[in-house]
């Protein structure tokens, strides 16, 4: 991190796609750090590969679909929005591209490695080395402060990882704050906090799951200024899962699900 600007590509764990042709969507474009768009220039393979990816579950001995044939690709430095209704199975397709369960059909293929053949172990590995979570619920650990809970992911590294932690929240405005725990704090700030923990280990990808739902109109707009600034500050991919139709407009591309479907997969309108 340099002059406020973070710098790098790596995820931190936690226990949480129909294919584009020739004419597929392009997403807008944004301008970035030139180290940032070199990287993503030269990583040409999609950073997620959805394909014909299905869901269902047996509930009162019918089989039940939840998701039907999704398909989609997401190239690295992405920032795409799932949105839809509840029951649309936003969820259900976040906790399948995050291998947090295994889908009944398809598959999902993360920065080249197919899900369906890893253990158990091997998507935690994927998860801690490639992903970040930023979660409705904020998720902190309410015994360590909040620069404890930012350095967690990189302790379970074996770094130490203070000075990455402050650097980060300085980031998120909080350094201050630092010393504080996770009561002692507002939920917006709970939720920064949150937000420079999955930014931790430079993660490849980040999932956002209503990231602002517990937060007044206000705050919620801070926390998500600061992720799209982050987005394009690092390529860090972010996929993004929401009811406001305000916050899915800040994203560079929008997949909406109805019924288990996708239904439309576009840009939002100009800003």
């Amino acid at each position: 991190m340099t002059g406020g600007v973070l710098t790098g590509d790596d995820g931190v764990d936690a226990r949480a796609c129909g294919g584009l042709g020739s004419g597929a969507l392009h997403e807008r474009n944004n301008s970035r750090p030139a180290a940032v768009q070199s990287f993503m220039s030269a990583s040409a393979e999609p950073v997620i590969r959805c394909e014909s990816l299905g869901q269902s579950y047996v509930s009162g001995g019918r089989e039940l679909d939840v998701l039907q044939d999704i398909n989609f690709t997401l190239q690295p430095g992405g920032f795409l929005a799932i949105v839809g209704p509840s029951g649309s199975g936003k969820s259900t397709l976040l906790g399948l591209l995050a291998g947090l369960d295994r889908p009944k059909r398809g598959r999902v293929v993360i920065d080249g490695d197919d899900l369906a053949n890893l253990d158990e172990d091997a998507r935690a590995r994927l998860r801690g080395e490639k992903i970040g979570f930023v979660f409705q619920s904020f998720q902190l650990i309410p015994t360590l402060t909040a620069r404890e809970n930012v350095q967690v992911p990189l302790e379970l590294r074996g770094q130490d990882g203070l000075e990455r932690a402050e650097l980060l929240l300085t980031r998120v405005g909080l350094l201050e704050r630092g010393h504080h725990y996770p009561a002692q704090l507002s939920g917006g700030e709970q939720q920064r906090v949150a937000l420079a923990r999955a930014f931790s280990t430079r993660p490849r990808l980040l999932f956002a799951d209503e990231p602002t739902g517990n937060l007044d109109a206000a705050t919620g707009h801070t926390v998500i200024d600061l992720m799209v600034e982050l987005n394009r500050e690092t390529g860090t991919t972010l996929v993004l899962v929401t009811h406001d139709p305000e916050l899915a407009s800040r994203a560079r591309r929008i997949l909406r699900l109805s019924g288990g479907r996708v239904v439309s997969d576009s840009a939002p309108p100009e800003r």
